[in-house]
């Protein structure tokens, strides 16, 4: 669904609520409380939208229950003053950016204040993130790519500078990892959570770090490219595919957000492995809203709260308006 279908097919919050029921409660509404299918729909006139109430609300006929909630009750909307309708086109602008969409960008197409469309962006990028997605097989090539501010010369790169870590099944997904570093560990670490120990190939550069001789990758067929003797395709063997993605990664660094925080950086990530997954999905509006409605909600004071593994820089937005 693009953004002109969106703007069509849900012009109003009536429309944008049956719509998230439907996404959230496929088989029908529940109660949010004890599950009980005996549901009473309420319709309460709204007056201002500052009110935070939604205009279509449930109450459970369980009599040792009771509860009223509404479509958005638990869920990544729960608790926004920021209309429906607005919802579902920041997400559209979203799944459709192949280079992402920045939070000046949405600011200027809702016409909201800054914060709202900042943390609006990192809300709809939360629901994105994938952590139990199958492990890779056949053929996985892995490389690894630094992002952070400038820098002179090869030594000093970890210093301002954050791995991230790609790993690609040929004709299959892509992962984007943010390590603390590239030590050879902390790579093993990660490989292991996302590739399948039965995997076919493994293809990497020359890096010292990658040594799976006595790790449980040790059956699969490992081949280098020796990028360090100007090698970048021998046969069947090369990063490129893996390396083609770092580069739009890179483009949206620099050409869409200018600059970001590294702390929010594996929200980013998670965005680009998201939509790079589903490039071909023509559902992918329809699959986003449905994966928020089962996400729990993320209190602004979590989105700010401090990095594991970068000293905390406040880069968000410092303005009191609601959002």
């Amino acid at each position: 669904m693009k953004l002109i279908e969106v703007t069509k097919a849900f012009a109003t919050e009536e429309q944008c609520l049956a719509y998230l029921e439907a996404k959230r409660w496929p088989n029908g509404v529940r109660c949010l409380t004890c599950g009980s299918k005996e549901i009473s729909h309420i319709t309460r006139a709204v007056t201002k939208k500052s009110d935070n109430k939604r205009a279509q609300i449930y109450q459970c006929l369980e009599k040792t229950c009771k509860a009223q909630f509404s479509a958005t009750t638990g869920t990544i909307f729960n608790g926004s003053h920021l209309s429906l309708d607005k919802w579902y086109m920041a997400i559209a602008l979203i799944v459709d950016a192949k280079k992402g969409m920045s939070a000046l960008q949405l600011q200027r197409h809702l016409k909201v204040n800054y914060r709202t469309a900042w943390y609006l962006a990192h809300r709809i990028r939360e629901a994105m993130d994938d952590p139990e997605g199958l492990k890779l097989t056949g053929t996985v090539e892995i490389d690894e790519t630094y992002i952070g501010g400038k820098q002179k010369g090869h030594a000093r790169k970890l210093r301002n500078k954050d791995v991230v870590l790609g790993i690609r099944q040929r004709g299959g997904p892509l992962r984007l990892v943010q390590v603390k570093d590239n030590k050879q560990g902390t790579l093993y670490d990660a490989i292991e959570k996302h590739v399948d120990k039965g995997v076919d190939k493994i293809m990497t550069d020359d890096a010292g770090a990658y040594d799976f001789r006595i790790t449980k990758f040790l059956a699969a067929k490992h081949s280098k490219i020796r990028h360090t003797r100007g090698e970048y395709v021998k046969g069947e063997v090369h990063t490129n595919t893996v390396e083609n993605s770092f580069s739009l990664l890179k483009r949206a660094v620099i050409g869409t957000y200018h600059q970001l925080s590294i702390k929010h950086l594996q929200r980013y990530l998670n965005e680009f492995s998201y939509r790079f997954n589903r490039r071909e999905d023509a559902d992918m509006f329809e699959a986003t809203v449905a994966r928020m409605a089962g996400v729990k909600p993320m209190p602004y004071s979590k989105l700010i709260e401090q990095h594991a593994f970068t000293p905390f820089v406040r880069h968000e937005p410092k303005t009191s308006e609601p959002f």
